[in-house]
């Protein structure tokens, strides 16, 4: 057992010290060990142990087991009557008898905790399994937070929400996502307001100042607000208290896409003829995933269901044993191509032919090589080809038995409408398919889908094309030249997927939530007709598959290690 770091040390020290214990040597290292199985959760694996510790009687005291107070339900929605009451009687005759602990002492409550969770493995083996642990979330069913700024607070929108919306609506839409990333940067070191006074010159604040405060004002200013065009080839910058119309003709910009309708920092000064005139900009700075959930009280931003924090530990520790757990993802699959089902066919029977099939592939449209609008007239010819797939995929055993399929719609995909985000395929379309497949997952464009712990976001849209020619700048080179790369510092930056103004990608007004990247998701998969790309940012890994009908390329994922290969057939 390697010695735990200095680091690890003063930590272990100072919680169990907040708990009133004292470790000894040996006890820290056990401690340490028993934290070593969880590298992912350790402050909730610790948080456990010393729960547990706090629930041991610290004098020896001879009542019976039953007087014992009840166990807390740690990892075990399925423990047995007789296991719980064994564990009583154990914690009964091995009490701490002291506040100063030995090794004993924490080993014991270590060994209960290990021998729970390998309690609950043993009496449900499913839960192991790829297939309960996957769990996918359908846009629509995503709960909708509005920020409270007086009270410092995000709550549930409660009542249903209309497709068709009203003019407030719309309103509440931008205000929605300014609020969002305005409570992120109050917390920013940089551009918070000291607790207590120092000195400091106007040139070392960079304090955010409200665009009404900014009347009769000189000097370097900070402002946020929304990139809008309110007059025809002027540009405004607009927070909740006004707006104030920009230059940006010589602005030094950050990395990323400035289109109209994203949020943007400015640095400059306002001229006497009432314009903003901008040096610097960026993005707002993210926020770690971690701060961000620390501050939501357990609200279920994702939309998978609020998880106990036991619960969460287990659940990790499943995932760190889920090595060969992998997810394979194609976007453009055409049915209508037969070259597109012959590389299919390809791609399927390579997967089935190795030791451990994936376990979740995922079909992103377009499903046909013509757009499905009112012109299409061959439904009935892609509902037939939607079958053949399912035969296709039924013919493999292995893939079908093990594997699940989950089919997410294209922008020129069959449906009511082109505005994000697009309910699941047709009913029509599929039936077939379910015929052969009858788990098929059919699911909304963006969906979600939790794997244990790991929140991934699926999302396919030709985003790229559309944000280089939204641009109303052109991108730095500073940094990077490559586009994917300043997409997404884009998308995590707005906390958005699709931060175009509505005039380029319609959105359902009272849903816009659901496009929403907070807190920032473990993995972000962009479906795009461009080149595929994978690139981790901050430590978000984010991903293009490219066009499996174009390019002959996908990717494949895997989720205990956060690996991406970018894979494609030989022509």
């Amino acid at each position: 057992m390697a010695a735990p770091s200095a680091a690890m040390r003063r930590k272990l020290q100072r919680k169990f010290r907040l708990r009133g214990f004292t470790l000894k040597v040996d006890a820290l290292e056990e401690a340490a060990a028993f934290l070593d199985r969880f590298p992912d959760a350790e402050d909730d694996a610790l948080d456990l142990l010393l729960d547990e510790l706090d629930k041991e009687p610290r004098n020896y005291s001879p009542s019976p087991p039953q007087a014992y107070p009840p166990l807390p339900r740690l990892l075990i929605p399925v423990f047995t009557s007789r296991l719980v009451v064994t564990l009583r009687a154990y914690l009964w005759v091995h009490a701490v008898k002291s506040s100063i602990l030995d090794r004993d002492a924490v080993r014991r409550v270590v060994s209960l905790l290990v021998e729970a969770e390998e309690a609950v493995d043993a009496a449900s083996p499913a839960a192991t399994s790829a297939r309960s642990a996957l769990r996918v979330v359908d846009s629509f069913v995503v709960p909708r937070f509005h920020y409270d700024p007086i009270k410092k607070v995000f709550y549930e929108h409660t009542g249903r929400l209309s497709i068709h919306g009203e003019a407030g609506d719309k309103a509440a839409l931008y205000r929605d996502r300014y609020q969002v990333l305005l409570q992120r940067l109050a917390r920013d070191k940089y551009f918070s307001r000291p607790a207590f006074e120092t000195v400091m010159t106007e040139n070392d604040s960079c304090e955010i100042t409200s665009i009404q405060s900014l009347i009769g004002c000189t000097g370097r200013r900070w402002i946020m607000g929304v990139i809008s065009q309110l007059e025809e080839r002027q540009f405004y910058l607009e927070d909740l208290t006004g707006a104030v119309p920009i230059d940006l003709a010589n602005a030094k910009i950050t990395s990323g896409f400035f289109v109209e309708n994203t949020v943007i920092v400015a640095e400059g000064e306002l001229l006497s003829n009432g314009i903003f005139q901008v040096n610097t900009c960026g993005f707002p700075p993210l926020e770690d995933r971690e701060a961000s959930l620390s501050l939501l009280m357990g609200l279920d931003f994702f939309g998978g269901g609020v998880i106990p924090t036991e619960e969460t530990l287990r659940l990790s520790s499943l995932e760190n044993k889920a090595v060969n757990d992998m997810f394979v993802i194609l976007s453009d699959v055409w049915l209508d191509n037969p070259e597109t089902m012959e590389k299919l066919g390809v791609v399927l029977d390579g997967y089935e032919s190795v030791e451990v099939v994936p376990s979740l592939f995922v079909l992103m449209g377009n499903f046909c090589s013509q757009p499905c609008n009112l012109a299409f007239s061959s439904f009935e010819e892609l509902r037939l080809q939607f079958g053949k797939l399912g035969e296709m995929i039924a013919a493999r055993t292995r893939l079908k038995e093990h594997s699940r399929f989950l089919f997410i719609p294209g922008p020129d995909d069959a449906g009511p409408s082109k505005a994000l985000p697009r309910c699941a395929l047709p009913k029509y379309l599929i039936e077939e398919l379910q015929k052969h497949i009858p788990n098929a997952i059919f699911v909304s464009n963006p969906c979600r889908v939790k794997f244990y712990t790991q929140e991934i976001v699926f999302f396919r849209q030709d985003l790229l094309y559309r944000m280089r020619r939204s641009c109303l700048i052109s991108p730095t080179t500073e940094e990077t030249s490559d586009p994917f790369e300043h997409l997404v510092a884009t998308i995590t930056h707005q906390s958005h997927l699709c931060p175009l103004p509505l005039t380029v990608q319609p959105i359902i007004w009272n849903y816009d939530h659901c496009l929403r990247l907070y807190p920032t998701p473990h993995t972000i998969v962009l479906g795009d007709k461009s080149e595929q790309k994978a690139f981790k940012y901050t430590g978000i890994t984010c991903f293009n598959p490219g066009s499996f009908a174009n390019d002959s390329t996908f990717a494949a994922y895997r989720p205990c290690t956060k690996e991406v290969e970018l894979s494609a057939l030989e022509s």
